[in-house]
């Protein structure tokens, strides 16, 4: 689906298709709302703590990596809801796969935090 636009015209479309996708996923994705909500806790949180530069974008790094993975999950949902709303194996296995991204960020994202946050006490 090529528009042949380019330069800042390109660019200002890619945006608005962007904040279509942000505001979508707000709208339809429940885990993607308690998810960005936790990380704006997280986030004034982040700013509040004694850490350097260093242990503030470390923390930060995590919480977008959480939003990114949730991102990559829906987008895996919506292709395979697109291909089929029968149940096949391989659907599962796409769907399982997305799922465990968002562990695996969630799972990265708490041992960051426990570790910065025993070394301040």
């Amino acid at each position: 689906m090529k528009t042949g636009d380019s330069g800042i015209k390109r660019l200002l479309k890619a945006f608005v298709y962007s904040c279509d996708g942000f505001l979508e996923t707000v709208k339809s994705e429940a885990a993607f709302r308690q998810e960005l909500l936790l990380c704006a806790v997280l986030l004034i949180i982040t700013f509040l703590l004694p850490v350097s530069v260093t242990e503030k974008l470390f923390l930060i790094s995590t919480l977008f990596l959480v939003l990114l993975m949730e991102l990559v999950n829906t987008a895996i949902e919506a292709i395979v809801d697109r291909i089929s709303d029968k149940i096949h194996p391989l659907s599962k296995k796409a769907k399982d796969i997305g799922s465990l991204l968002v562990l695996f960020s969630l799972v990265y994202l708490v041992i960051i935090w426990v570790t910065i946050i025993c070394r301040i006490f």
